[in-house]
């Protein structure tokens, strides 16, 4: 079992969404984030001042998976959240964490049973 985080932009939730669809992944939890990585945020123009924003929005997917669905979920994750054909700096991250349980409160069904 692992435990899959991903950053990405939140224009591109919804393709996310749609791709993790199409390889049977249906559960997942979603918040939203603020951080920064390699564009270290950018500037804008309020009331005539220039002002830096360090922190840009970002959405974070946290999916757990059986281990025959970590690269289809991973595939899915490019796929739906890189901007156009190449991407782009600010696309996002992915994680893959090992995950040693899950347990299903409802039933207390534990490990890959409860996913």
């Amino acid at each position: 079992m692992k435990l899959i985080l991903a950053i990405i932009q939140p224009s591109r939730l919804e393709a996310v969404k749609a791709a993790l669809t199409e390889v049977e992944v249906f559960r997942l939890t979603i918040m939203d984030v603020q951080g920064f990585g390699r564009q270290k945020g950018h500037s804008e123009v309020f009331r005539g001042h220039e002002i830096s924003v360090n922190l840009l929005r970002k959405v974070q997917l946290q999916i757990a998976v059986n281990d025959d669905f970590v690269e289809p979920t991973i595939n899915a994750i490019i796929k739906g959240g890189r901007t156009g054909k190449t991407g782009e700096i600010g696309d996002g991250k992915i994680f893959v964490l090992p995950m040693d349980d899950c347990i299903r409160i409802r039933t207390g069904e534990r490990g890959k049973d409860a996913i």
